[in-house]
């Protein structure tokens, strides 16, 4: 019950619940049970046991949605697939825990150690999920929870890792708080108890020096720098569920007819004309580049606009079944009448997602399930997310992109003054996919201090500052124009320039204290009676 109740807590820290402060509980919660409370210790397999448990509760309850038009049993396999590796979480931190647990000398630091072994550990295992096999699955990483938490402007520090680690860390810290407290004849003394209080500390005081950091920066850009004129645009889908591509012309045609509103507006002198214009992904699945009509429709909007429109499309790759998932940089005003092609710039997704865009194993799974042959035929780009834009360089993460580090670092790192997100979640109809989507670009537009722009073909777009405040939004399944005025000064922070240091060392830290806590178990083998 203890570990379905923590992977119940942990779902409820992401949307659409979004209570923050549950996955604190949810940890301790986990590290209790884990723990020798009350009873002999368990063995590692009890660990994967009660890991695996968390784990499917917490996967069922985040991602239903994956089952949502194709059936329950594509949520159970992810659900279970995800579990195994909190199996395994599970399973290394039974000894870690056992060895900060253990009469001796030195308790306080011993507690300690075991504290820092649990954060890093839970740190190596989302970093294997988020990883491994077939580009992993990133969702439901701690710090996604945290959009709307205290601790959010840590991310500007040490990015997701470092946040997701402290996360950990507080919860774990917490958990043992109560091991010690209810059984006392675990570790007798105050020096355990405040050694985690100093852990705590200075989790917490790192979570409000990071926050004073980028108040300051906050408040010193905002006086500052260049602007530019941003519009998304939501065009809408003529219905929910898988089959929605097949009205691809009427999905071109919902966002060609909301921008030429826009046009109207900005002729009429009731809107300001816009510096970029940014369609979602598919918005344009009849590829402007091979059908003439698409193309003069964009150009003259772009024209009229006197800015460039960002498409999302898909392009055929040769004369199979491969494409690209594609964004592109429209801009009328390079085209001449004859009719050459506006492009100027060009994104092709390179995070693609399996048994979704593309199908790992094809051949089997598609003998077994029928279902599989709907899987996209898509092949990753290998560019390097940054396209330019009226002068202005935007970084791409489309859709499933923006839940990987690589896929908002590094454009950022290559100069990107705005984050772009087009993304099409008409698939997943009006569950909290898009909510949870959206909280990951928040915590992406902390952790590189950079606008974020969320284009959705039905929602839900919206306008993030670099603080992760959330300054515009839309409704779901319903057309709408967002328009602000975002700052374009050069972003990024120390988590942008650190890169993936942050993520080794929490997960050395992981490492660290395993091997600390078999070198332990070790030299004071588990007797039978300590078998749970």
């Amino acid at each position: 019950m203890g570990a379905a109740a923590a992977g119940a807590l942990l779902a409820a820290s992401f949307p659409p619940v979004d209570l923050w402060w549950a996955a604190l509980p949810a940890i301790a919660l986990l590290v209790v049970v884990l723990s020798p409370l009350r009873g002999p210790a368990p063995r590692a397999r009890t660990g994967a046991l009660l890991g695996l448990v968390t784990g499917l509760v917490f996967f069922l309850l985040l991602v239903p949605w994956v089952g949502l038009y194709v059936g329950a049993y594509a949520a159970w396999a992810l659900a279970l697939v995800e579990a195994l590796y909190l199996a395994a979480f599970g399973a290394g931190a039974v000894p870690i825990l056992r060895a900060g647990l253990t009469t001796g000398r030195r308790p306080g630091l011993r507690s300690v150690g075991a504290v820092l072994g649990v954060a890093g550990w839970w740190s190596v295992w989302e970093w294997i999920r988020s990883s491994w096999p077939w580009g992993g699955f990133p969702w439901g990483r701690l710090a996604f929870g945290q959009a709307d938490g205290p601790l959010l402007a840590l991310a500007g520090i040490g990015g997701v890792p470092l946040l997701g680690f402290v996360v950990a860390l507080l919860g774990a810290a917490l958990g043992l708080v109560v091991v010690l407290v209810a059984e006392p004849g675990v570790r007798a003394g105050w020096r355990p108890l405040s050694g985690l209080a100093a852990v705590v500390a200075i989790g917490v005081a790192g979570a409000f020096a990071a926050d004073v950091l980028a108040s300051m920066r906050d408040s010193d850009t905002n006086t500052r720098g260049e602007y530019a004129r941003v519009v998304a645009i939501q065009g809408n889908v003529p219905r929910l569920g898988l089959d929605f591509n097949a009205q691809r012309r009427a999905v071109l045609d919902n966002h060609l007819r909301v921008t030429a509103e826009l046009a109207d507006a900005v002729d009429s002198g009731t809107t300001e004309r816009p510096d970029l214009v940014l369609w979602p992904e598919n918005a344009a699945d009849i590829s402007p580049l091979t059908d003439a009509r698409a193309a003069a429709q964009i150009t003259e909007l772009s024209r009229r606009l006197a800015a460039p429109i960002l498409v999302g499309t898909v392009l055929r790759v040769g004369d199979g079944p491969e494409a690209t998932n594609s964004y592109l940089v429209w801009d009328g005003r390079s085209s001449d009448p004859r009719g050459s092609e506006p492009v100027v710039d060009r994104h092709d997704k390179k995070f693609i997602q399996p048994f979704g865009e593309w199908l790992p194993l094809r051949a089997p799974l598609e003998a077994l399930f029928p279902i599989a042959r709907t899987a996209g035929h898509f092949v990753p780009g290998d560019g390097d997310g940054l396209v330019t834009a009226a002068g202005i360089d935007l970084g791409v993460a489309i859709c499933f992109e923006i839940a990987f580090d690589a896929a908002a670092r590094e454009p950022v790192t290559r100069g990107a003054q705005i984050l772009t997100v087009p993304t099409n979640n008409a698939t997943f109809g009006r569950s909290p996919m898009t909510y949870q989507q959206l909280a990951m670009s928040r915590v992406r537009a902390v952790e590189h201090h950079i606008p974020v722009v969320i284009a959705a073909t039905s929602g839900v777009s919206a306008i993030i500052e670099p603080s992760g405040r959330v300054s515009q939004q839309t409704g779901i399944f319903e057309p709408g124009v967002l328009a602000a005025t975002v700052r374009v000064d050069a972003a990024g922070t120390m988590a942008t320039r650190l890169g993936g240091i942050p993520q080794a060392v929490c997960c050395l830290i992981g490492l660290v204290g395993l091997a600390w806590a078999l070198v332990r178990t070790r030299q004071r083998p588990v007797t039978d009676h300590e078998e749970m």
